[in-house]
């Protein structure tokens, strides 16, 4: 008797997007989900930051804008919002507040790694 081949199919099932604030963007890229503001510039972290607090003031948050939240946001998923020296509400994610570059182009990174302590955002596998 012939040996006989058993072949199972297997659906890979994408796993849904994380949820994102009305502020903050998300694409698809290389398999995963990439988080951007709504102008499409990547977003970073600061080293120097504490969960719920940005050490990044004036000429700091000249070159690196906060992702402002609108009025009206609520947090949702792994975003929270923080309050900036100056009074405005900033987004933050898992607790880090977030940043854009002004030296970055629609989705082009050029901040990440910048002085040991500017980081992109993960992107989220698919």
């Amino acid at each position: 008797m012939a040996p006989v081949a058993l072949l199972f199919a297997t659906t890979a099932w994408a796993a849904p997007p994380p949820p994102t604030p009305g502020d903050i963007s998300m694409f698809e890229e290389n398999g995963a989900y990439v988080l951007r503001t709504n102008d499409a510039k990547p977003i970073y972290t600061f080293d120097r930051d504490q969960p719920g607090k940005s050490n990044c003031n004036g000429p700091c948050a000249t070159a690196w804008p906060p992702v402002v939240a609108s009025p009206g946001s609520r947090p949702v998923g792994g975003w929270t919002m923080i309050k900036r020296d100056d009074g405005a509400s900033q987004w933050a994610y898992r607790g880090k507040p977030v940043y854009s570059f002004a030296h970055d182009d629609e989705g082009k990174a050029n901040g990440d790694g910048m002085g040991g302590v500017w980081h992109l955002l993960p992107p989220t596998p698919k």
